[in-house]
């Protein structure tokens, strides 16, 4: 049996105390009952975590390295995460910094559809950095959204995203929204032989999301955005292993934002924005870039993009996709800061340049070359 392992960072006075909090972790992520009454046998064998090291680091704090049964997972990713930080996560002073899949995980939890080869072989473009504007604000009607996206599409966008503030909202109802989004951005590629992608935001009621994705894959859509802090990791999941539904799934963080902000709790940057998005199955995971308005540093930025493609992580390597702050301005400090297996997000500086989307587009083309 593969056990999967997760590191915690503990903040502790001693290295006793980081291995006593560390036993209580594994305690508190599977039986969840005092030690001295653990079952003797499978439960206490198998189920219960185990504490396989602690190490110091520095400032107090503390490396430790836990291993767990996939048999108290049951295949599902709720539960996963539950067993990965679960309780845990309501303390102070406990941060998840990684995460190993092991054998049998790894087969449960094979990761993206398509990745960054599949993604690009739909867009057709083999080679450099993916340019995604989307379409907003929110309260414009679906004829302004459509227009926007046409625009785009014409222009050489490879992506054109739904914001994520868009829903099912009386001013662009989903399936209307959808429709003429998808329609136009369909005649641009018929006008120029492109391949541009269009990807609504599964979003609204949940008892709404598979009707909204079934008739965004009817009417065109070339992949979906998805808010996994809002709907949860598993609906990524659940399109992404859909066979009927089989378009590329791009990541929104949106509410996730607490889960990384602290030094000594919740998760590192990597870990939520890399790991956990390769875990559920996303293709493409947005992220708030260095210099932008959210405050994230070029080291976090990075550390998100080695983990989305790193070829040691669960299964495709993902495309990283920074947003938040983009422009045409920044794309060449951007390109030599990321490469070029990387999707950048033009938002609301786009739309500075309403009356001409497709020269900017193309000018930032350029820039990335």
């Amino acid at each position: 049996m593969s056990r999967f392992s997760v590191f915690y960072r503990i903040f502790a006075s001693n290295l006793d105390e980081a291995t006593e909090r560390a036993e209580g972790i594994a305690l508190e992520q599977t039986v969840e009952i005092p030690r001295d009454v653990v079952p003797k046998g499978y439960i206490e064998d198998v189920i219960l975590g185990k504490v396989e090291s602690v190490a110091a680091e520095e400032n107090g704090a503390y490396l430790a390295h836990l291993t767990y049964s996939p048999d108290s997972t049951g295949a599902e990713l709720p539960q996963l995460l539950n067993v990965i930080f679960g309780n845990s996560s309501i303390q102070k002073g406990i941060r998840v910094v990684g995460f190993e899949p092991g054998e049998r995980l790894s087969a449960d939890f094979t990761g993206a559809r398509f990745g960054i080869a599949g993604v690009r072989e739909r867009v057709k473009r083999p080679t450099g950095g993916l340019i995604a504007p989307v379409i907003k604000p929110q309260g414009s009607d679906a004829d302004t959204l459509a227009a926007i996206a046409y625009a785009a599409a014409l222009g050489g966008a490879d992506i054109i995203k739904d914001d994520h503030g868009l829903t099912d909202q009386a001013s662009a109802p989903f399936k209307t929204r959808v429709e003429k989004v998808a329609a136009a951005v369909a005649r641009a590629n018929r006008e120029t032989g492109g391949h541009s992608l269009y990807f609504p935001n599964i979003a609204g009621r949940s008892e709404d999301l598979m009707d909204f994705a079934r008739f965004a894959k009817e009417a065109g859509a070339g992949g979906a955005l998805v808010m996994p802090g809002l709907f949860g990791f598993d609906l990524t999941r659940r399109l992404a292993t859909a066979d009927w539904f089989d378009l590329p799934l791009m990541a929104h963080p949106t509410f996730l934002g607490t889960y990384v902000l602290s030094d000594t709790l919740g998760f590192t940057h990597a870990v939520m924005f890399g790991v956990l998005q390769r875990l559920a199955g996303a293709d493409i995971s947005i992220f708030p870039n260095v210099g932008g308005r959210f405050g994230f540093s070029a080291a976090e930025c990075l550390s998100i993009a080695d983990a989305c493609r790193s070829p040691d992580g669960i299964g495709r390597p993902i495309f990283p996709s920074p947003g938040g702050g983009m422009s045409v301005d920044r794309a060449r400090d951007m390109r030599a800061m990321y490469g070029d297996d990387v999707v950048y997000l033009l938002g609301g500086s786009l739309l500075r340049h309403a009356d001409r989307i497709g020269e900017t587009i193309g000018d930032m083309r350029a820039r990335l070359a």
